[in-house]
């Protein structure tokens, strides 16, 4: 058996998922795992210095959900995501990713880990399609928000939003405002299987930033009408979409309208 490369793993947003494969690498014996807590949309410029140590004593770095904003060559590192380009149904996770990366054998592959990989795909609606039980869908949830950094004082801010959620296109959107950016605080109440009221459809309005979560015809026509944001989930069927420029009244009109029949089209938002 050939050795195994030298890899040095560096650490994307953290979340439940991100948790999961920290774990895993620790199980696994590999590193080093470098980590600074980050938040989503993290770059990989935040470890500039630890890649090019990690290159100069020859390890292959292992970029994990990290922006790629620093020149680097290729053949030299390996990118796992499963966000945007490379997400999808049909896509392993970045924990999947890691998994196979380590050439670990499929009885190390356990329930957790399988069920940490469907509530990264497809959320809440990941868990019920994977057979999760009430209890690991409730348990799972709060651990992802836990990881998130998600506070007490933000969980009550999301039940004010989801007690004050407004409807359009005859009840096909739902539309909530929401006074920070932890939409998962939001989503997680609203959700049927967690006991909420459910939406087939959701925007989320908050301070510098705006989210949609639903029809993955409708986060594909976000995307494109808006280029530059962040986009993934169980795609094709249903996915989520976010940008921090987007004109809110432009993605309104937008789901609006491709939800009442018609094909609207606005004016795209210039990439970063």
């Amino acid at each position: 058996m050939s050795p195994r490369p030298a890899y040095a793993f560096f650490l994307g947003g953290r979340d439940l998922e991100m948790a999961a494969i920290r774990e895993l690498l620790a199980f696994a014996g590999a590193g080093p795992v470098h980590d600074r807590g980050l938040l989503w949309g993290a770059r990989a410029s935040a470890y500039r210095e630890e890649i090019e140590a990690a290159l100069a004593g020859g390890a292959t770095p292992v970029l994990i959900e990290l922006e790629p904003d620093l020149d680097l060559d290729p053949a030299s590192v390996v990118w796992i995501d499963h966000h945007g380009a490379a997400g999808g149904a049909g896509r392993p996770t970045s924990l999947e990713q890691v998994f196979h990366l380590l050439a670990l054998p499929a009885e190390r592959w356990s329930r957790r880990f399988g069920l940490v990989a469907a509530n990264d795909r497809g959320g809440v609606d990941g868990l019920v399609e994977a057979g999760a039980t009430a209890a690991e869908i409730g348990s799972l949830r709060a651990e992802d928000r836990g990881a998130q950094g998600i506070t007490g004082a933000e969980e009550a801010a999301a039940a004010e939003a989801a007690a004050g959620l407004e409807t359009a296109v005859g009840g096909q959107l739902a539309i909530a405002r929401l006074p920070h950016a932890r939409t998962a605080a939001l989503t997680d109440r609203l959700h049927a299987a967690l006991g909420g009221p459910g939406y087939d459809n959701l925007l989320v309005i908050s301070p510098g930033e705006v989210n949609f979560f639903g029809r993955g015809d409708l986060v594909r026509a976000l995307d494109r009408a808006f280029p530059g944001g962040w986009f993934g989930g169980d795609l094709p069927a249903r996915g989520f979409w976010g940008h921090g420029q987007a004109p809110v009244a432009d993605v309104c009109r937008l789901l609006e309208g491709r939800l009442a029949g018609d094909r609207v089209e606005v004016a795209s938002v210039a990439r970063p």
